[in-house]
């Protein structure tokens, strides 16, 4: 555990953004469950990438990796069906590993670390018993093991759950030998996730009947057809550097795609309400700030940008409310009640109401220590905050970035941050 002191001092320069783990994932699972082989351009090896990387080898996809692209033969996929699957902290490798393992009769095991093991299942316990597919697990701690296979059928799921179950059926189900029926018998969150799993099946030859996010029908009997792909930047890590371009730093992002189905491209939207600019140059783009208003902010469909929102909106003239972000509590750590405590310890003003986050903007953050509760996105949102803090930021756990974005402080040092280890 390395902890760090966060210089105050203003970032400026060019960035390229990440690829976008959301694609990613989805691309090395569509790939694999391909007849034929396929390269995957544009990879990071974070960890979570790392671990669904693991996951389909273990089930007999053929990966080799490359500095930044993979090659992938699924032709051997399902020739095993005894495996265990390390899913390291990564819940999109759970969710969307758990259906594909039982696609053929299987006998799997499941391990994680972290939180991971917190973060509930029962959608797919419910589907277990239903199906009377085998399972044992243990409280608080990943270490599940599942005996049987997935059958077609009707799923009936809350739409308010993760979106994680539903990709994870929508992967499995077309490999059946009937239609299957996903039911929403709520309405669906965090559509953009599902909508850009139905655009990666598309790009592998996989169709599904979208009703209005209300049913799902999933055609059996398809088969994933193997192609190319390049990964997008990923609008959850660029909105570190748009919301430090709304506090005063000058960041121009190469890399991405204003045309993305990416929910957290929501970003853009938010900080054009809260006053800001996103211009165009020729080297990407950049978010030009202005004074900042404070503004109502809907989370249901991009909560994983929601810290480093929360930390705009505590810089805003006015009291900002950002709700339906309950899910927030089962993330890596319970990032509703840390961004509160984070945003106050550094200065600001900032509570939770009804399961809402009220955030009273204040003119300046004075700095202080935090903590990065081992969150790879409270890291980078606090890194954000110290270059417009009046004293340090000191965090612990500064590896947790590799979570998702192993490359973050050299960007970060690259723009001009500056810090120490200690």
């Amino acid at each position: 555990m390395t902890t760090i002191a966060l210089h105050p001092h203003k970032l400026q320069g060019q960035v390229c953004i990440p690829p976008s783990k959301s694609m990613a994932h989805r691309a090395i699972i569509c790939a694999s469950l391909a007849r034929g082989r396929s390269v995957i351009k544009n990879i990071e090896y974070s960890k979570d990438i790392e671990a669904t990387i693991s996951a389909m080898k273990e089930l007999g996809t053929m990966i080799f990796k490359h500095d930044d692209y993979l090659e992938i033969d699924g032709t051997t996929t399902f020739m095993k069906n005894q495996c265990e699957f390390d899913c390291q902290e990564s819940g999109s490798t759970l969710r969307f590993m758990i259906p594909i393992s039982i696609v053929g009769e299987a006998n799997v095991h499941f391990v994680g670390k972290g939180r991971l093991g917190q973060r509930p299942l029962d959608i797919y316990y419910k589907i277990f018993d239903q199906q009377n597919i085998s399972y044992l697990y243990r409280e608080n701690v990943l270490d599940l093991y599942i005996r049987g296979h997935l059958s077609a059928g009707v799923f009936e799921i809350p739409g308010d759950v993760s979106s994680q179950f539903i990709s994870g059926l929508l992967f499995a189900l077309p490999l059946m030998d009937r239609d299957s029926r996903i039911i929403m018998t709520s309405p669906l969150q965090s559509k953009g996730y599902i909508d850009l799993t139905l655009q990666m099946l598309r790009q592998y030859g996989v169709f599904v009947i979208n009703n209005d996010y209300k049913e799902l029908l999933i055609p059996g009997n398809q088969m994933y057809k193997p192609c190319d792909y390049e990964v997008e930047g990923d609008f959850s890590q660029a909105a570190f550097y748009m919301v430090a371009g709304a506090l005063g730093n000058q960041v121009v992002m190469e890399g991405l795609n204003l045309a993305s189905k990416q929910g957290d491209r929501e970003v853009i939207d938010i900080l054009k309400r809260m006053g800001c600019q996103l211009i165009e140059n020729d080297k990407g783009y950049q978010i030009v700030p202005h004074i900042l208003s404070a503004t109502h902010i809907d989370g249901k469909d991009c909560p994983d940008i929601i810290p480093v929102i929360a930390l705009a909106c505590a810089l805003s003239k006015g009291t900002s409310v950002i709700k339906n972000i309950e899910r927030l509590r089962i993330k890596e750590c319970d990032r509703l009640e840390a961004t509160v405590e984070v945003i106050n310890q550094l200065g600001g003003s900032a509570r939770v109401d009804n399961e809402c986050m009220v955030i009273e903007g204040v003119e300046y953050l004075q700095g202080g220590n935090v903590s990065s509760y081992n969150d790879h996105r409270m890291a980078m949102m606090e890194a954000i905050a110290s270059t417009i803090c009046q004293e340090n930021v000191i965090i612990d756990h500064k590896e947790c970035v590799q979570k998702s974005y192993p490359s973050f402080w050299e960007c970060f040092e690259s723009l001009g941050g500056e810090y120490d280890e200690f």
